[in-house]
């Protein structure tokens, strides 16, 4: 995804989405400039950009096909660091959970399996330490079926939460921690001899309801549900039933009247909210009783809203502050288009007057993105606000007032169902990965170690067997996988991961050259 001739030459004439972003660089390669310098021993990095068709390989971690990442920082003022997100399904080992670190290049990537992915990939709290989330399953039609999964900084598995209810799975539009050790889940469970001939439909008829799952982490213990059917009428709905010649309300096609896609604790931990994408529709919830509060936005909103504040199909709502009175909203603006493209939005909500005020509305202003499903917004702790562009193939920080601090894309048609932004350190269990290859020089030494972000340089290790390896040369480390030219032809290789200070963090196993 670049503009320049030479990156073009770099990344093979790869299609990317990113084209249109002015002043764009590749950082997901191997060949920056800085890590091209030469180590005592004589190691040199030598430049490897291997991208096919808009996707990365490596030599070391042939199951991992990361889409090719750009990312520009336009101006200061950035308070982005390592991006949590996902690639779609595309072909083995291109789709996964994937970090990159502050100049857009991968740090980790788990690719999905054979008939499942990975979406809605985060960093959360629980205990009081940092955990990672992520759903894994299949889609089938607008929603998902799988589990959810919680792991630790070292990447491994904790706890794998399961549906409560025959034959119901877990969704893959949320999966939030609360601070009492439980999880918000979302679930789709079809209804069959529903009328829908309030919505066009037939009178026996097929309906979709979404349902809100607490579980308990520790014990995967049910702990609270709501029902959209049980609360929210037809009526409400502002889904078309006759779109794109679509059939609804049939086993094979249900009719989703409401699309239930976020769900977020309020600060006095009593409340819900939950986000209703064809309902157009924020609803505050009871947790005690299921009881809804209050609507904002949709057909019978409780709230007054001002300029600028009304949303369609929205996704990812969260409540800030002690008294919840920020919200920011992913404005969908489609599907079918009710507004000219996609916005983020910080809204003041003010309860004791019910009414709701514009804070600020960002949109992309390089291109002019309409994202039919996805997206995300964060608030960053200085106020900073990153987006996820939905079923666009972008991402951004800007600034309070709206200035486009950083601008991010991948390969073309690889959109992230949401995009984060945390200060991340990784500690992976296993040892890095290393293949040596013959070369005129010598050897050619291949090095990757997914998931660390403290390595910054690579010592290189030969020998004629494999209990006598001396050192033979190193390199600053350069991207995910690093190729470092030594004067050796072993035939036995191994490498010692180094720290700012060179200190050992690992050593890999030994490995003969090829």
């Amino acid at each position: 995804m670049a503009r320049e001739v030479t990156r073009r030459q770099l990344l093979g004439q790869a299609g990317t989405a990113a084209a249109g972003i002015a002043g764009l660089s590749v950082v997901g390669c191997s060949s920056h400039p800085a890590a091209a310098t030469s180590r005592p021993l004589g190691g040199t990095v030598v430049p490897d950009a291997k991208v096919v068709d808009g996707y990365r390989s490596f030599v070391t971690r042939p199951d991992i096909n990361p889409p090719v990442i750009t990312l520009a920082r336009k101006i200061t003022g950035s308070q982005a660091q390592y991006f949590f997100m996902n690639a779609p399904v595309s072909g083995p080992g291109r789709g996964g959970a994937m970090i990159l670190d502050p100049n857009g290049d991968l740090v980790w990537m788990s690719p999905d399996v054979p008939g499942a992915h990975k979406l809605d990939f985060n960093l959360q709290t629980y205990q009081g330490k940092p955990v990672l989330t992520t759903w894994e399953g299949v889609e089938t039609l607008d929603w998902g079926q799988g589990v959810a999964v919680v792991a630790d900084t070292s990447f491994r598995t904790m706890h794998t939460l399961h549906a409560h209810g025959t034959g119901l799975k877990f969704d893959h539009h949320e999966f939030n921690l609360t601070p009492w050790g439980t999880a918000l889940l979302t679930v789709y469970q079809t209804l069959d001899h529903i009328d829908l001939t309030a919505v066009g439909g037939p009178q026996d008829g097929v309906l979709e309801t979404g349902i809100c799952q607490e579980v308990d982490i520790a014990t995967g213990k049910l702990v609270w549900e709501w029902r959209s059917w049980d609360h929210v009428p037809l009526d409400e709905t502002h889904q078309p039933f006759a779109y794109k010649d679509k059939k609804f309300g049939i086993a094979s096609n249900p009719f989703d009247y409401f699309h239930i896609n976020s769900l977020a604790p309020t600060a006095d931990g009593e409340h819900l909210l939950i986000s209703s994408r064809n309902c157009w529709c924020v609803y505050k919830v009871k947790r005690l009783t299921g009881e809804i509060v209050w609507r904002l936005g949709g057909k019978k909103s409780d709230f007054t809203l001002g300029p600028g504040v009304r949303f369609y199909f929205q996704h990812h709502v969260r409540p800030h502050g002690p008294d919840d009175s920020t919200l920011t909203v992913f404005d969908n603006g489609a599907s079918p288009q009710e507004e000219p493209q996609s916005r983020a939005l910080v809204l003041d909500v003010d309860e004791s007057k019910m009414h709701v005020t514009l804070r600020h509305a960002y949109t992309h202003p390089d291109q002019k993105l309409l994202a039919s499903a996805m997206g995300s917004t964060q608030l960053l702790p200085n106020g900073n606000v990153v987006v996820g562009w939905g079923t666009n193939s972008y991402f951004s920080e800007f600034s309070q007032d709206g200035k486009l601090l950083v601008a991010g894309a991948m390969t073309q048609g690889n959109p992230s169902y949401r995009v984060f932004s945390y200060p991340w350190t990784g500690h992976p269990t296993g040892s890095p990965d290393v293949v040596a290859r013959h070369a005129s020089h010598g050897a050619t030494v291949y090095v990757s170690w997914n998931g660390a972000t403290e390595v910054k340089s690579w010592a290189i290790l030969a020998g004629k067997s494999r209990s006598a390896l001396a050192p033979v040369g190193s390199g600053r480390r350069a991207g995910f996988e690093t190729a470092i030219a030594v004067r050796n032809s072993g035939p036995y290789f191994a490498v010692r991961a180094l720290d700012s200070k060179g200190n050992v963090l690992a050593t890999s196993a030994t490995v003969k050259i090829s």
